[in-house]
């Protein structure tokens, strides 16, 4: 079917993006050596996960069921065709699943030494017969954000990472890598100059020479960075990472999550009604910003629209809103060049990422479908959802 059939409220997939988005990572990857891998606290739409780990390294978990996830949906399907690492941190794992944790995954990456301690006779076992690396995530206490700093882990108390001050002189035992995740949507600029910092403050686990004891042998530098943005200098961070393993002989990783979706979804969704009121007309959507993409409300965030501009500068605004009852259900005031009826459509863009991993049923609304969108224009019906869905969370 067309994108015009679907049912709304739904999320699409496109296709044919998303495999441009891979291609450009899957460039970096070829010519910098480094390894990229999927960040699913940003998308986890697994029925693409086969395409995207014919592309990328492998994909990294925020706890025991992305990592899950991963292994069932990415490396099982690719089993014996590529392969594809899973990696996993957690500010603390629960005692009752690091011991799974430590038979899926690849890499795991402790927040603190108390943690790393607490469960190292867990861990030590699969660090010994060589089925995992450990590694720390550190604090560069190097902050490149303003004004959001509940998305900046080097804000004054942060939780996240240990602090150059609470590191001895030498890695402990077993630890075999450093990783750190600094950035929110922000170019290649930033990393360069916190890698610049990290490496300078953090010098003493950098080996002199390529395989040097009691050194890293690995570091991952986080996600938050838009490789895939028309903008990204992609050059500079193909230099940066071959300057790394040519002057320390270790393995980099990257994995960004947003970057490997970027642009690569809509929210499609249907006007309900519209109520006049003393400023702009409001119009009741079939979606809902506290439901559906809560980060309008978080950040907030003013997702794209096509076909639309901001209050005033076109011939019609209106207030763009939902069927819940929270007054402060507002997506936002957008302009139209012509009049916005009942039934229409519109087609929020940049829908892919944070989105369908965040959702909720407040009020006992509906999810929106997943779709996807294939290279001929004809829209699939991934996934959709019911009372059972809604019913079954409480």
């Amino acid at each position: 079917m067309k994108i015009s059939e679907i049912t709304t409220p739904a999320y699409v997939i496109d296709e044919k993006k998303l495999k441009e988005n891979l291609e450009i990572l899957s460039y970096v990857q070829k010519e910098s050596g480094a390894k990229i891998l999927l960040a699913q606290k940003a998308f986890s739409a697994y029925k693409t996960y086969p395409m995207i780990g014919e592309y990328l390294s492998g994909a990294t978990a925020s706890g025991l069921y992305e990592a899950r996830l991963a292994k069932e949906e990415m490396i099982e399907p690719l089993k014996g065709k590529r392969k594809i690492e899973n990696h996993v941190f957690e500010p603390a794992f629960n005692d009752d699943e690091i011991k799974e944790l430590c038979e899926i995954c690849d890499h795991m990456v402790f927040n603190s030494l108390t943690q790393l301690e607490h469960h190292r006779e867990v861990w030590e076992k699969n660090v010994k017969n060589g089925r995992l690396f450990v590694g720390l995530r550190i604090n560069p206490e190097y902050s490149t954000q303003e004004g959001h700093e509940i998305y900046d882990p080097c804000a004054s108390g942060s939780r996240l990472g240990i602090r150059n001050a609470d590191l001895g002189d030498k890695l402990p035992k077993g630890v075999s890598g450093l990783h750190f995740h600094t950035l929110c949507e922000q170019g290649f600029e930033p990393l360069e100059k916190t890698f610049l910092e990290v490496e300078s403050s953090f010098k003493r686990f950098f080996p002199t020479r390529k395989g040097e004891e009691g050194k890293i042998k690995w570091i991952n530098l986080g996600g938050g960075h838009h490789i895939t943005k028309e903008d990204y200098d992609r050059e500079g961070l193909i230099k940066l990472v071959k300057r790394i393993k040519d002057t320390y002989g270790i393995e980099v990783y990257l994995e960004p999550g947003e970057a490997i979706a970027l642009d690569a979804g809509l929210l499609v969704t249907t006007v309900m009604d519209i109520v006049k009121t003393e400023k702009y007309p409001v119009l009741i959507l079939d979606t809902s910003a506290a439901c559906h993409m809560p980060d309008v409300l978080e950040m907030p965030y003013r997702p794209p629209l096509r076909d639309s501009g901001e209050a005033g500068e076109l011939a019609n605004t209106y207030r763009l809103s939902s069927r819940t009852c929270l007054a402060g259900d507002i997506i936002g005031d957008y302009s139209f060049d012509k009049e916005i009826g009942i039934g229409d459509r519109l087609y929020f863009e940049d829908m892919a990422i944070y989105s369908m991993v965040k959702n909720n049923t407040f009020n006992g609304m509906p999810l929106p479908d997943i779709d996807i969108m294939h290279d001929d224009g004809e829209v699939e019906v991934l996934k959709r959802f019911g009372y059972d869905d809604f019913k079954m969370r409480l």
